[in-house]
């Protein structure tokens, strides 16, 4: 019971770090097109931007 709850514990723990920082948070906030949420690939524009425009 000591050891479950030990591991238990220090998931917790993690999880918070995890919250915390996530590494690439700012990467994949950027890679979404701002109109429609979509990922974009690549570095072109995003096809609804195109088909708007």
């Amino acid at each position: 019971m000591k050891i479950v709850s030990l591991f238990l514990i220090a998931m917790v723990v993690l999880a918070m770090f995890g919250k915390l920082r996530y590494p690439g948070q700012q990467a994949l906030a950027n890679a979404k097109c701002q109109s429609c949420g979509r990922f974009r690939i690549g570095k072109g524009p995003c096809a609804c931007g195109a088909k708007r425009k």
